[in-house]
């Protein structure tokens, strides 16, 4: 289980960038679609490319989670920078969806993570923020890019420091007495 803590940093790469992120939407939550885009096609790309390389190094029970999760973040990314025209509610959608999916695959990839490590929680909070954040997307499709720049920047700062957490907690990881 010693790949868990050589990638910790992968972990350390995808809040980092959730939370740069997040602090840019918040500052400018006047952006315009294509530069919305734009940022959330940068994040989407580089946290699927994390996970998916995440999937490759660790063992079986994680690696499929982790790889079909890469691989949705990466069509989401290209999907928004292909056709950064979308409207805002095409837009809404694709990242209510995307969210979903992650925090539940994240949800499940914590799971088996609470089997190895104790008290891994962090990477089932983060899913369920996930989740809960597409959700919301989801119930009030009408909100206004203004609102939706707000809340995928108060998502993706609460979703990074989360990531972050539970990099420095994997950084340091001693496998449990009996666990193989």
């Amino acid at each position: 289980m010693g790949e868990i803590s050589q990638s910790w940093w992968l972990l350390l790469v995808r809040g980092l960038a959730a939370v740069v992120f997040g602090v840019l939407a918040l500052i400018w939550p006047g952006l315009t679609l294509l530069v919305l885009v734009i940022f959330f096609g940068a994040y989407a790309l580089v946290s699927g490319l994390s996970e998916l390389f995440a999937g490759f190094r660790h063992g079986a029970r994680s690696r499929a989670w982790l790889i079909v999760s890469g691989v949705v973040g990466i069509l989401a990314g290209i999907v928004a920078l292909v056709w950064p025209g979308i409207t805002s509610l095409a837009l809404l959608y694709v990242v209510a969806f995307w969210a979903i999916f992650t925090g539940v695959s994240e949800i499940v990839a914590g799971i088996h993570l609470r089997k190895l490590i104790d008290n891994e929680w962090m990477f089932i909070v983060g899913g369920a923020l996930s989740v809960i954040f597409g959700v919301l997307l989801l119930v009030w499709p009408g909100a206004g890019l203004l609102s939706l720049a707000w809340l995928i920047g108060v998502f993706a700062i609460l979703y990074g420091i989360a990531m972050i957490a539970l990099s420095l907690r994997v950084k340091n990881f001693t496998p449990r007495a009996g666990v193989p």
